[in-house]
């Protein structure tokens, strides 16, 4: 049996995979509501915003830890067994968060998720390196990223009408279901990888196999990755570490902090929280796709990746410096804060899904992840400070401040790119 466009299927199953992961991780930002809104998370454990940034926190810690693993841990035993292993452990996380009666218990279920959710980055940046060729790469992980976005949609009306009918416990355990059944396809269509997969068309494999780096062509299975000392010893690696340094904090920021800012800002409930939630993630599906496309389409025309990287991740940078600091100057009402957050986070997908495929684009399979994976680690540590923030900052001022600082993280992250890599090609 020969399937055509093989590689679109399982750029297919990653985004179904990304879908998962960001329903799962969405649930307890959704249902959390506030000691006071009955049948919430925090009613029911009797737990405070101080409790939650503790959890968020827990999470990232353990995000973070997971994002360095599991890069080490795809590039070791592969994109097929890593996703089996990394889905597998967040399925099940996300279940036995039904089982919760404290703070402790959701702490460590919350790191658990964590440690286990952040392979599905480094593994999707791995697999798009060995599926894609260099023109294709960026709409791969724009269509990879999008996924987080889908389930972003996906995640507060689905997880509002469960919650609204079955309460939260159930809710947990209807999602946490999921990410195990997904095992199934996967197994099933990712056999092997392009070079030996029984079902690819000869036209595909040489599409793919010629249009990748030297470096990839010629690399074999007892091909060595490099270390991470090795790996940081070129100064591109730094754009990559440098840039989600500073990028990553203004999606996070969205991610976990949107709900608890439409309950505390305009009164939201978890229903009303479930009708708003979703609209700025259209924006970011839509940015990841498009961001992706551009690149592919100035690559093509200049036959330089140079060029396609850098000019979508400084067009995407200016949409979301624009849109930040409307929050600031014009977000006085829920709808208009929606419509300005739709920006914003077209924007930053119209960037990351470039800046992510930077590691593919210096170095070859081996080393891809764990680039990918100490550039994410990073990122989150960033993200981790600013959740301590937050809270603190919020309670002596307001969210103001925090808008400000990540507008002014968005020119050091784009300036951190263009500075430590003059010119964007394979280092090897």
């Amino acid at each position: 049996m020969k399937i055509k466009g093989l590689r679109w299927a399982i750029i297919g199953l990653i985004f179904l995979a990304t879908v998962i992961n960001y329903i799962d991780r969405s649930a307890l930002g959704i249902m959390w509501g506030g000691i006071d809104k009955e049948g919430t998370i925090a009613h029911s454990l009797q737990l405070t915003k101080d409790d939650y940034a503790l959890i968020l926190n827990i999470f990232m810690v353990a995000y973070a830890l997971g994002q360095l693993f599991s890069g080490k841990l795809f590039d070791k035993v592969g994109t097929r067994i890593g996703y089996v292993i990394s889905i597998g452990v967040w399925g099940i996380s996300s279940f036995m968060h039904s089982t919760v009666s404290g703070l402790l218990s959701i702490g460590f279920f919350r790191s658990t998720l964590g440690l286990s959710e952040a392979g599905n980055w480094p593994g999707g940046v791995k697999s798009n390196a060995e599926w894609f060729p260099i023109t294709e790469r960026a709409i791969a992980q724009g269509l990879f990223n999008a996924g987080a976005s889908i389930g972003s949609v996906v995640a507060p009306p689905l997880i509002a009408a469960l919650f609204v009918a079955f309460g939260w416990r159930v809710t947990f355990m209807v999602i946490g279901t999921f990410g195990v059944l997904w095992i199934i396809p996967w197994l099933l269509i990712n056999k092997a990888g392009p070079k030996k997969h029984p079902w690819i068309t000869e036209e595909e494999q040489k599409y793919i196999l010629e249009g990748q780096s030297k470096a990839d062509q010629d690399a074999t299975e007892e091909t060595k990755g490099k270390t991470l000392k090795e790996i940081l010893s070129f100064k591109e690696s730094w754009a990559v570490v440098i840039g989600r340094f500073f990028l990553e904090p203004i999606w996070w920021l969205f991610v976990g902090w949107m709900p608890i800012y439409l309950f505390d800002v305009y009164g939201f409930n978890v229903k009303e929280v479930g009708m708003f939630l979703w609209v700025p993630y259209v924006g970011a599906a839509i940015g990841s796709i498009a961001g992706g496309y551009v690149s592919g389409k100035i690559i093509a025309k200049t036959n330089s990746i140079n060029k396609g990287r850098k000019t979508t991740i400084f067009i995407g940078g200016i949409i979301m410096l624009i849109g930040l600091i409307a929050t600031v100057l014009m977000g006085d009402t829920a709808e208009k804060f929606v419509a300005i957050v739709f920006v914003v986070l077209f924007g930053f997908q119209f960037a990351i899904s470039n800046v992510q495929t930077l590691p593919s684009d210096f170095f070859s399979g081996k080393s891809v992840g764990s680039l990918a994976g100490l550039g994410g680690m990073i990122g989150v540590f960033s993200v981790i400070v600013m959740n301590f923030l937050v809270p603190i900052i919020v309670k002596k001022f307001s969210y103001t401040p925090i808008f400000i600082a990540i507008a002014v993280f968005v020119p050091l992250g784009v300036g951190a790119i263009y500075f430590f890599a003059k010119n964007i090609k394979s280092v090897e």
